[in-house]
């Protein structure tokens, strides 16, 4: 039995927190400021898992090249979602007209990185550090954590999914939440530190709440908070960082409790309406989750999901129609919530793939890795339509086979960043990049 004197000891002798000591002020004066509950704008980003095929999800159905690469994965004028006289989305985004029709989706066209990297985990780094090079440490949604401004006391980032905390959201002082999707009631937080001074990043609590949990007693409530109130008693008040230790264990204790009586709710009374035929429902599931907490004035001004299943080898027409169906469905339902709790304009959702796939079908019916690709930019804020040229599918204009990108990815980081959260986005990113104009207004 963990007594109150042993979760003392175990949490301050010996500990790397004690050790960092006075590295910690730098660090926390870049702590984000307060902000108005219900008023800051919100970034949710959608991770399409294993290299979506660009060229089937934004289709240049005009182009004869397209055609003669794709005998059998070939989509054709009549099938498409038409966009323009030049492209049109994969049939299964027919969820996407109305976002379309009411310029709220913006169709960013060959994104990518200088001497992209084809494979799965190298590429993906890549974009989740911000960072070709892989050498920033964390990732570009955890370093933009500590500066985004949030309601005092709530958390500025959670992620929904099955696995572990993905590296995009690595890399802040703030706890940042996994939700897991599969048990709607279970909750993992795990709070870390990370070091500017290059000493890693240091774990400091960590919570789960269980579904199958019964419902913890008030007097246990308040014997764990006495507990964390203790810990934070035994510094000094000149100690920065036991100082930074209470206000973080406090505030993630009372955060806790917040995402817990949202979560705990009948998920199935808000689900979304329309037809859920495809392999599973989970991302709407997780979207609906999402639009939720923001209905409930949580706080967070990002979200970070994902949709699973991308890597199509072989056999790729109609999983990857399915696919993109319950990204699209899952995405235009979202935004129908939004709409009817009034928080719609406050949010733009991003979606993105570690890389494209090439242009040659092969022998199995499906695709191969390859570099540049595309991406979605969705919201009442966003001024929709077609960002960039569709990439040449000329033989002399690719990349090894694969489109060329021509909008590095860390430009739409920028616009984001800068002018959706207002953060500095040179700081986030390590260099400056010039935004995109994806925002209205801007």
């Amino acid at each position: 039995m963990l007594t109150r004197r042993r979760f003392l000891e175990r949490t301050l002798q010996g500990s790397s927190l004690v050790a960092l000591g006075p590295t910690v002020p730098g660090f926390l004066a870049s702590a984000a400021q307060a902000a108005e509950p219900g008023k800051d704008n919100i970034l949710v980003v959608v991770e399409m898992t294993g290299g979506n095929d660009g060229l089937n999800t934004v289709i240049p159905y005009a182009d004869d090249l397209y055609h003669a690469a794709r005998p059998t994965l070939r989509l054709s004028k009549e099938q498409v979602v038409r966009v323009d006289d030049h492209i049109g989305l994969n049939p299964g985004m027919r969820s996407f007209e109305k976002l379309l029709s009411d310029g709220r989706l913006a169709i960013v066209q060959g994104v990518g990185y200088p001497n992209p990297d084809r494979s799965h985990f190298e590429s993906m780094d890549i974009w989740q550090m911000a960072d070709p090079q892989r050498k920033t440490g964390g990732g570009w949604l955890g370093r933009s954590l500590d500066s985004v401004r949030v309601p005092a006391g709530q958390i500025p980032g959670i992620h929904v999914g099955t696995q572990q905390l993905p590296l995009a959201m690595r890399g802040s002082a703030t706890g940042v939440p996994t939700i897991h999707p599969s048990k709607p009631y279970d909750l993992e937080l795990a709070l870390q530190l990370s070091n500017p001074y290059g000493l890693g990043s240091i774990e400091v609590t960590t919570t789960r709440l269980g579904r199958s949990a019964e419902p913890v007693p008030d007097k246990h409530q308040a014997e764990r908070r006495a507990l964390i109130e203790d810990l934070a008693k035994l510094s000094p008040a000149r100690d920065d960082i036991h100082q930074f230790v209470r206000r973080t264990s406090l505030q993630t204790y009372a955060t806790i409790e917040d995402l817990r009586k949202v979560t705990s709710s009948d998920r199935t009374n808000s689900q979304p309406s329309f037809n859920m035929g495809n392999r599973n429902a989970e991302l709407a599931s997780n979207l609906t989750l999402v639009g939720n907490l923001i209905a409930a004035g949580f706080g967070t001004r990002i979200f970070y999901l994902s949709l699973s299943g991308f890597d199509t080898h072989a056999s790729q027409l109609q999983e990857h129609q399915q696919l993109l169906q319950q990204l699209a469905d899952a995405v235009t339902a979202f935004f129908t919530q939004l709409d009817r709790s009034g928080h719609s304009k406050r949010v733009v959702l991003m979606t993105f793939s570690e890389f494209g796939r090439r242009v040659q079908e092969n022998g199995s019916q499906g695709t191969d890795h390859g570099a540049g690709s595309c991406l979605f930019v969705a919201g009442p804020g966003v001024k929709g339509g077609v960002v960039g040229a569709h990439p040449s599918l000329a033989a002399d204009q690719l990349d090894a086979g694969d489109l060329k990108h021509h909008t590095d990815f860390r430009r739409v980081y920028a616009s984001l960043l800068g002018d959706w959260l207002a953060c500095d986005s040179a700081a986030v990113l390590g260099g400056t990049f010039e935004p995109l104009p994806l925002l209205k207004g801007i």
